[in-house]
């Protein structure tokens, strides 16, 4: 059970951290104060494989739509994906991710929210970031040298997500340690330095929260990671680039009320100072944090 003597104990281990501030910056003309308010980022998946049904579109038109609700909504970015993560779905090529995605990028590129476009491909990359898409989601550093540059020349942003293998397609057991935290802060520390010796400026770090390691698939022990991670966040801030978390589901704890799950998480993942929340649910999420600041 989470109670208040943990957090007690979280905050007087890491005192230090707490007062940690992170880089400010821009994209596409719309500036981030992630020291001050958060920002969401809207979901799409044009991936047939992906689970959260809400967040699926199958043609070009309706992504376009339900990108311009999300922003309606309250989301600053959103984010568009053509492969699902989940360990059975089919692999998707450079190709087929460019053909379905190109057309949403350019079409949202002039009149839409700003666009996060995930891969690991550097093809995809290049191709989406000519098109206009403002942020590129790498979901797996293992191409990351051909692809800082390129994130460099369009003068994007970088989303650096923690990935123990080359992808998030590509993993095997979780390595926990002693101490996860201390993990990711290291491979992040290496990952901004090879992104900003590459000319990279602006960087998001994302613990990865939502990726399907094949130690995780109990329940009890892949929500207690996300939680102790969410709580934890604010460590990773020393690095001085924001945090971007993906919010996860639960099923198992949350069954028909699984909608509900990813305001949960939020509702953690604030209190450990996230800066980009990462949400299906962007009316939802929204609500949670609007009332913490009301506090």
């Amino acid at each position: 059970m989470l109670t208040l003597d943990w957090l007690a104990q979280l905050v007087d281990q890491n005192r230090a951290a707490l007062t940690s501030r992170v880089a400010e910056f821009s994209i596409r003309g719309h500036h981030f104060a992630f020291n001050s308010s958060p920002s969401l980022m809207g979901v799409i998946n044009l991936s047939p494989d992906s689970w959260y049904r809400e967040s699926v579109v199958m043609t070009a038109d309706a992504a376009i739509s339900r990108a311009l609700v999300l922003q309606a909504q309250g989301a600053s970015i959103v984010d568009i994906g053509a492969e699902s993560t989940l360990a059975h779905a089919v692999r998707v090529d450079e190709m087929e991710q460019n053909s379905k995605l190109l057309p949403i990028v350019r079409a949202l590129a002039a009149k839409g929210p700003i666009i996060s476009v995930e891969t690991y491909e550097p093809a995809v990359a290049q191709t989406c970031l000519e098109a206009g898409a403002g942020i590129l989601n790498l979901t797996g550093c293992g191409n990351a040298e051909a692809i800082y540059p390129i994130v460099a020349d369009h003068d994007a942003a970088v989303i650096i997500c923690y990935v123990q293998g080359p992808n998030a397609r590509e993993v095997g057991e979780f390595n926990f340690g002693a101490d996860p935290i201390a993990l990711m802060h290291n491979y992040f520390a290496r990952e901004i330095n090879r992104a900003t010796d590459a000319g990279v400026t602006r960087i998001f770090i994302d613990p990865g929260m939502g990726f399907y390691y094949k130690n995780l698939q109990d329940s009890s022990v892949r929500v207690r990671h996300q939680m102790r991670t969410f709580l934890s966040t604010f460590r990773l801030r020393t690095l001085g680039f924001p945090i971007c978390h993906a919010l996860p589901h639960a099923f198992e704890f949350f069954g028909e009320e699984v909608r509900s799950a990813e305001p949960f998480f939020a509702l953690l993942a604030a209190l450990g100072k996230t800066d980009i929340f990462r949400t299906h649910e962007v009316v939802r999420t929204k609500a949670v944090l609007d009332t913490l600041g009301a506090f």
